[in-house]
């Protein structure tokens, strides 16, 4: 990965754009790759096709297997990098939180350095699952990679992620999705900031090499405990024959990797100028733990915030309330989905910034920020 880790995001994307701005006709990712080589030097195959598929449709028109062409092809490539994103400049404001409506890497690009204290965001993994396919059908109800649980005593259950119908491609896509994100992020985080990423059992160690080469520290993780309808399954066709097996464990429990960027100086040199380096204790006798109960989220407050992977306020209050060790600076939540993290922080009066690319997203969290913010219908947090 070592030529890969020469090219900003930036760098590359605005090479593809060139390449398939300047041809008439759609290329094949290795007709692009050989381009791009051209531009910019070495440039693996695998990045390349990397940030088409995480492109598409906002910048690239698949039009068959491995072939791309860039849509509204007459503009040059800064034109129609910026045309492609002109509907995702509107943001939205609530109490102590902003969200926009973008790309995170055309966002992040755009912001000085040193500008945001920590991190709590719950990604797509390469964005497969959140691909325009995947989600219409998600959304239509067939699943896709996405698995619908049954319904079970009456409560209809929330999607899940198949990934273990992950290919190897895909797989390589998530390390190199989260090393290009960090490698972006580690610029505009201030030393010493929280980075929390939540993850999954079969995927956490792709993202945790990927995060790390990058340059953030590994600072453990953080578990959610809470019972999913992942895993516990009996052979597919067998059941009878082996009922006394689980293909893999049930979940009961949620990995959130905890990541820093490099303090300056000590911990207390850290703290008294960047206002980071450690965990706000829930109580002056009690550190911050790494384990937060947590329950499934409720349908109530699902239906404020109907997203798939809609994490409960109760958790999220409880982790956002210490990623700043002393209550002062910006929490940011660069894939905001419904904007539960940012109701999280304005529910400790936290300064906090989310990105979300998808508009049918973006619309949700407008409506379900202040509604989550408010929300109180769980015991004390």
């Amino acid at each position: 990965m070592a030529s890969f880790r020469k090219n900003s995001p930036g760098h590359v994307r605005d090479a593809i754009l060139l390449v398939l701005s300047d041809s008439h006709h759609a290329l094949s990712v290795q007709e692009i790759t050989e381009r791009v080589q051209r531009q910019i030097g070495d440039t693996p195959r695998s990045s390349v096709r990397s940030y088409l598929r995480l492109n598409t449709p906002e910048l690239f028109v698949k039009e068959s297997r491995g072939v791309y062409r860039v849509r509204n092809g007459s503009l040059g490539p800064r034109q129609k990098y910026f045309q492609g994103l002109e509907h995702k400049n509107a943001a939205f404001a609530h109490q102590h939180s902003k969200l926009y409506h973008d790309d995170c890497f055309s966002w992040m690009e755009a912001q000085p350095s040193n500008c945001i204290h920590a991190v709590v965001t719950d990604p797509p993994y390469g964005l497969h699952e959140y691909s325009e396919e995947q989600q219409r059908k998600l959304r239509s109800g067939r699943g896709g990679v996405w698995r619908i649980p049954p319904s079970f005593d009456g409560h209809k259950r929330s999607p899940l992620p198949r990934f273990t119908t992950l290919d190897k491609d895909q797989l390589d896509e998530i390390t190199e999705f989260f090393f290009v994100w960090a490698k972006a992020l580690l610029r505009i985080l201030v030393p010493g900031a929280n980075v929390v990423v939540a993850s999954n059992p079969l995927v956490s160690f792709l993202v945790s090499i990927a995060l790390s080469d990058a340059g953030l520290e590994r600072r453990g993780e953080i578990v959610r405990t809470t019972m999913t309808m992942r895993g516990g399954d009996r052979p597919k066709g067998a059941h009878d024959e082996f009922s006394t097996v689980s293909v893999l464990p049930r979940s009961m429990w949620e990995p959130w990797l905890l990541f820093r960027k490099p303090l300056e100086g000590r911990v207390q040199d850290n703290l008294r100028k960047w206002k980071t380096g450690g965990f706000m204790r829930p109580e002056r006798d009690k550190p911050f733990g790494d384990l937060i109960q947590s329950n499934p989220t409720r349908s109530q407050e699902r239906s404020l915030a109907p997203h798939p992977s809609l994490k409960p306020q109760s958790f999220l209050r409880a982790l956002t309330r210490g990623v700043l060790p002393i209550g002062e600076g910006i929490v940011f939540d660069p894939f905001a989905g419904a904007g539960s993290t940012l109701a999280a922080c304005n529910f400790h009066s936290y300064r906090s910034v989310g990105v979300e690319k998808d508009p049918h997203y973006f619309a949700m969290a407008c409506e379900a920020i202040p509604k989550l913010t408010t929300y109180r219908g769980f015991g004390s947090t």
